[in-house]
């Protein structure tokens, strides 16, 4: 065996191993919510970026081999951004083969009409292309609306509200639409956005860049982004351990008293969740929660992919 053809080998079972990686998070993301069911209609929002590619491409893997059965339909809104190429989506979904519709609406026309020179257009953009988006869910029979926001999204997410707005909440994996009518689900809940980009990568994605529209970036969740970018190296394991607090939350210990009844608490009640263990000394594991090693470039003398069902 030639060096090159050592070197492409090399690289195609690290795909396959990241390919895996995603397909069981993915669906283990889809079995403990339940987000997908027998018959649904799954309207994937396609953006053009790299996380909305691979939610599309792993759900369509996973559909090959689900115990249920359930269709997709990829759904990109053009909103008319100067410098869209509009071009590349559709030739991307006819190359695939896969039923898809563009939506074709002026909110960058409506957003630059309301929204005073220099103030950030993110807000009103938002609520325009999600009330559309929910409208076209509606006319095209869809049951599951699906979004490409990852697990590095939620944990932005979670500290952008304990930072900014006194709140101890997130992004759901799935949750009911804002206009009550869709559920909206999230299959990449579980998925490292740094997986995410190297299978972007490794696919050659036909990616769309994201600042078409000029408008100011928003720099709360820039900073929050850096910050967990830079804990993720200083300290590896510590993503991991935080999403799992996420998945692990114990209410008795915290502070909302309309979250638990703090105030029947008697000396008769039980004790809850171990009780009161502040004269302690806490311990934890070495290891954190959750925490899994990179183990990417490992010898290519691999098994075939194992097959990740929707349970």
């Amino acid at each position: 065996m030639t060096e090159n053809q050592e070197i492409n080998k090399k690289q195609q079972y690290n795909i396959n191993k990241l390919q895996k990686r995603l397909r069981r998070h993915v669906g283990e993301a889809i079995a403990d919510f339940n987000m997908i069911e027998e018959g649904d209609r799954v309207m994937v929002c396609l953006s053009g970026g790299k996380d909305s590619y691979v939610m599309l491409d792993i759900l369509r893997n996973l559909q090959q081999s689900a115990p249920v059965n359930f269709s997709l339909v990829a759904v990109n809104l053009d909103q008319k951004q100067p410098g869209f190429p509009e071009h590349v989506l559709p030739d991307y979904l006819d190359g695939i083969g896969i039923e898809y519709k563009i939506v074709e609406e002026n909110t960058y026309g409506i957003v630059k009409e309301k929204i005073p020179e220099g103030k950030t257009t993110c807000s009103l953009c938002s609520r325009l292309r999600r009330g559309i988006l929910y409208r076209t869910a509606g006319e095209l029979g869809a049951t599951k609306i699906a979004l490409g926001h990852h697990r590095d999204d939620i944990l932005q997410t979670l500290f952008l509200n304990m930072f900014y707005g006194g709140k101890l909440k997130s992004m759901p994996p799935k949750l009911m639409s804002d206009d009550g009518k869709h559920i909206v689900i999230r299959p990449l809940a579980y998925c490292r956005e740094k997986d995410i980009e190297r299978f972007a990568q490794a696919r050659q994605f036909p990616i769309i860049p994201c600042t078409l529209c000029g408008s100011q970036p928003n720099l709360q969740r820039q900073v929050i982004k850096e910050m967990l970018r830079d804990w993720d190296k200083r300290y590896p394991g510590r993503i991991e351990t935080m999403f799992s607090a996420l998945r692990n939350v114990v209410p008795s210990h915290l502070a909302d008293h309309q979250l638990f009844d703090f105030k029947h608490i008697r000396h008769d009640s039980e004790v809850v969740n171990g009780g009161d263990l502040a004269f302690d000394r806490e311990t934890f594991p070495l290891q954190p929660a959750g925490w899994q090693d990179d183990d990417d470039l490992t010898p290519p003398d691999a098994q075939r992919l194992d097959v990740v069902e929707i349970r």
